[in-house]
């Protein structure tokens, strides 16, 4: 799989110092200080002040890795806590929602509600697609329209193809309780995007993975 290079800004920077790091782990996993300073374009020290806070508020900790000969490197990444920053949105409503068709319409009220959502993204993604002619063009508006709902998506070219990422689920509680919900965006984007085009997901937030990203590439001819 394809890393992001460092100096690469993310695609959305808050403003205060301590947001602007905790934004960068959540978009790029464990980095060093120095690797968060470089993306940042601010000096290690500075950082460095930044992850005393963020570590005395139990945001972030840190592990240590063998560098050489020289001392263990420390590698910073987010907590729960730090991960619980970024918004699952109305999360204990929406679970208490879910639970409630469940109890009063079952299993098939249940998939019934979450086609019904995916039915009314299906027509605002196919909108948003209107005019799209390349894969390329089609992922950077799907990013775009994903963004705005709160998933931080972004894309990376690889192989003959591209990685889809979603660095954040504002749905994850909600996704926890009732696992139709990924199972119908992966279908979703399937759809949308053309039946030229294969979608896999590689990573799974639900399977334990700190993002949810797919892997998007042409299909073969016959």
């Amino acid at each position: 799989m394809t890393t992001r290079p460092l100096d690469a800004k993310p695609g959305w920077i808050p403003h205060q110092p301590a947001d602007r790091i905790l934004s960068t782990l959540k978009t790029r996993g464990a980095l060093g200080i120095p690797d968060i300073a470089k993306v940042l374009d601010v000096t290690v020290e500075a950082v460095r002040q930044q992850m005393a806070k963020l570590q005395a508020e139990g945001l972030v900790d840190a592990e240590s890795r063998p560098a050489g000969r020289g001392r263990p490197t420390q590698i910073w990444r987010l907590t729960g806590a730090g991960h619980a920053r970024f918004p699952d949105t109305h999360a204990e409503m929406t679970v208490q929602m879910i639970s409630a068709v469940i109890s009063v319409f079952g299993e098939k009220g249940m998939d019934r509600l979450i086609g019904a959502r995916e039915e009314a993204m299906r027509t605002n993604y196919r909108e948003a697609m209107r005019g799209a002619r390349s894969l390329k063009n089609k992922l950077e508006r799907l990013a775009e329209i994903r963004s705005r709902e709160g998933y931080m998506a972004e894309l990376r070219p690889e192989g003959d193809g591209f990685l889809f990422i979603e660095n954040h689920c504002p749905i994850c509680t909600a996704a926890r309780a009732c696992t139709g919900f990924c199972r119908s965006e992966l279908q979703l984007f399937d759809e949308v995007l053309g039946p030229g085009v294969s979608v896999s997901r590689v990573e799974h937030v639900l399977a334990g993975a700190r993002r949810c990203a797919y892997q998007v590439s042409p299909k073969s001819a016959p």
